[in-house]
């Protein structure tokens, strides 16, 4: 340990705070129902993904919430970093 600094641990949500975690490097391929409501996890934490827990309280970033008035297929961004939220738009492919 180096003289005069102390190291703590800090959780995955206050190191990425304001910053979404790449959950995948991939879409989700998911069939969506009609007449539903579904909330996207914009912040990458969620443990049931690519659908909100709750695990972004706290980090600065919220869910989008999406609404389906008929069936459809959807590709939702597992990287979190898509210029067109929810929706996969490729940007997983430019990253490291």
């Amino acid at each position: 340990m180096m003289a005069g600094f102390e190291f703590s641990p800090v959780s995955k949500k206050e190191k990425y705070m304001d910053m979404p975690v790449i959950a995948q490097k991939a879409p989700y391929k998911e069939q969506l129902k009609a007449g539903r409501i579904y909330w996207w996890c914009a912040c990458g934490l969620s443990s049931k993904q690519p659908f909100c827990d709750g695990s972004h309280k706290g980090s600065g970033i919220s869910p989008v919430k999406v609404e389906t008035p008929e069936a459809k297929e959807v590709y939702f961004c597992g990287c979190k970093n898509t210029k067109d939220s929810p929706y996969c738009d490729g940007t997983h492919k430019q990253l490291l």
